[in-house]
This record gives C-alpha cells, structure tokens and sequence, in this order.
C-alpha cells in the first residue's frame, strides 16, 4: 500500500500533471471566449446577411406548449436546430484557430531544427572513427600477433 501511494505522490508531482491543469483551464477559456466570438460577434453578422435570421432562435416545433388556466401544463417540445447551427460555426471558428496555431508552431520548430542543425559540426564518419582506432592501436601495440 506504501508502494501505492509514493507511486500516487510521485505522480502528482510531475511536472506533466501541472502541464495537463494549465492545458485544460486555458482551454476552458478560450473555449468561452471562442463560444462569445461567435454567438456575439458571428452570428450577428452571418444573421444580417442571411435576412436578419437569429440562428439560435430557428426551431422545429414538435408539440406546442399546452396552456390552460394561464399556467402551462406540458412546455413546448422543439428540435432547436439553430442552437446546432452556431455550435457547427463555434466548431469551425475553434478548428481554424487550432490549425492556424499548430502551423505556426510547426514553422518555428522547423525554424528551430534548421537553427540547431547548422550550429552541429559535423562528425567525423564512420570509416574515420575506424581508422583513428586503428591507428591507435597500432601505436599501443609494437608487435602486432602475426595473424592482424
């Protein structure tokens, strides 16, 4: 059970758990803020342009609300189609932000790469290595056996 445990602690611990937190927060809000661009910024204008439509409010009635006495007996049933309309757009929006950030990622790390490739000398290649060792051991041993 102590074994259990110090596993636990020494996973908690790790530098890759905090990395995991931060990834999830910082998702949970560029996903409100992506989730606001399009409901308050997008749909606004692709609803001007559509005929001053308000997606979220399109629906398919199924069954009308039934109101006796002023009160509401059974509420209205819907296919809110319009709600799926802006999730596909906040869908899109958030898939090209991705894109653009892993390709300009992709970009800096190949800049990067390059960076790292042309500062390496290059080594010596094999054959080399094989002849310096040969030489060496040449030089350490006078009176080679018979048979070299």
């Amino acid at each position: 059970m102590k074994s259990f445990l110090k596993e636990f602690k020494d996973f908690i611990m790790t530098g890759n758990l905090i990395d995991l937190a931060v990834a999830v927060l910082l998702a949970t809000a560029v996903g409100s803020v992506v989730s606001s661009f399009t409901e308050d910024v997008m749909m606004p204008v692709v609803g001007h342009f559509a005929g001053d439509v308000d997606f979220s409010d399109l629906k398919i009635v199924l069954d009308k609300p039934v109101v006796e006495d002023g009160e509401v007996v059974s509420p209205e049933n819907a296919i809110m189609y319009g709600k799926w309309v802006n999730t596909v757009i906040n869908l899109i929006i958030v898939g090209f932000v991705l894109f653009m950030i892993v390709k300009a990622f992709n970009k800096v790390e190949k800049l990067r790469k390059k960076e790292v490739e042309e500062e390496a000398p290059a080594g010596p290649t094999t054959e080399e290595l094989l002849a310096e060792i040969r030489d060496e051991l040449k030089k350490q041993n006078t009176n080679p056996p018979a048979d070299l």
